[in-house]
């Protein structure tokens, strides 16, 4: 997905990610197709447990809802993702999608069980 670390709130359990969305993304309707939008989301709501559990967990979506409110154009993208409530058994993330101006370009939240994070590359 081409993210970069930004930086991440402990206090708020708050993660923001850049993306740089290609020209290869693009539909012909001029925008991100919706699926890779969803993607940046992911990532972003995702890294936001992971950071929030010091790297130990990571979620494993059980559901994921998205909304997109404006046209999400190739370029330069912020993600910003955060921890709305962790239990032991569930977690509930939130992630938003913006354009270099600071436009929310699009939304989500997922439903997601804490798993032990697979060891690997960061």
């Amino acid at each position: 997905m081409g993210v970069e670390f930004d930086s991440f709130d402990a206090e708020r359990e708050e993660i923001t990610l850049r993306f740089n969305a290609p020209a290869s993304f693009i539909t012909p309707r001029g925008s991100v197709q919706g699926g890779l939008v969803a993607g940046f989301l992911d990532e972003v709501m995702g890294w936001a447990h992971v950071w929030a559990t010091d790297h130990a967990e990571a979620p494993l979506n059980l559901e994921i809802s998205m909304t997109l409110l404006r046209p999400v154009m190739a370029g330069p993208l912020v993600g910003k993702g955060r921890v709305i409530r962790r239990g032991k058994r569930v977690i509930f993330l939130e992630g938003e999608l913006f354009d270099e101006a600071g436009n929310m370009l699009a939304r989500s939240t997922s439903t997601a069980i804490p798993t032990p994070r697979p060891t690997g590359k960061d």
